[in-house]
């Protein structure tokens, strides 16, 4: 792993080929009793992560300074946001607006394509 795979809490960045096609959840695998993260693409702009979440995992309630929208992309997941409890499956999205609280568990094994989007004030 290197010095900025460590900073960015061991994610790797997968190098995706312009203009090429890929399977999208088949770009992260699935680990018994963990969550599994790519960084896909990251600018100043924002970040694109693939997670992998084993079934009962979880990402714990909190928040950040900017938007966010998750693409569900296998499986099923409980999302809350603000104190709202979200259920989505395979093609749905939720959106999650800066500053709210919010958390993450799977219903049962499950993937999710994360996008952050940072203001231009905050990038």
């Amino acid at each position: 792993m290197t010095d900025a795979e460590r900073k960015r809490g061991g994610a790797r960045t997968v190098a995706v080929p312009q203009a090429g096609a890929l399977e999208a959840a088949a770009l992260a695998d699935y680990a018994e009793g963990a969550v599994v993260s790519r960084t896909i693409a990251e600018t100043d702009g924002g970040t694109v992560t693939l997670f992998a979440f084993d079934a009962g995992q979880q990402l714990s309630e909190h928040s950040a300074p900017f938007d966010a929208i998750v693409l569900v992309l296998d499986g099923e997941a409980e999302l809350t946001v603000g104190g709202r409890c979200v259920r989505a499956c395979a093609g749905q999205l939720v959106i999650m607006p800066a500053n709210v609280p919010h958390s993450v568990k799977a219903a049962g094994r499950f993937k999710m394509l994360l996008t952050m989007l940072r203001s231009p004030s905050k990038a």
